[in-house]
């Protein structure tokens, strides 16, 4: 179960850093808990989807 943790939260740091973030709050990523990095992941997630921009396919 331990191991599944520290997979999920490397796998997690892994694609953060895919979206440049190294720090947030002061605090490095692999100094944050699992739940934390799982929070940060689906926000920049979210502010990074490629149809959610301006100029990005709209219905009109």
């Amino acid at each position: 179960m331990r191991n599944n943790k520290e997979k999920r939260r490397q796998k997690l740091i892994n694609l953060l850093i895919l979206f440049n973030v190294y720090k947030k709050d002061d605090q490095q990523l692999y100094e944050m808990t699992l739940a934390k990095l799982e929070f940060e992941y689906n926000r920049y997630k979210l502010l990074n989807h490629p149809h959610g921009e301006f100029g990005s396919i709209q219905w009109v």
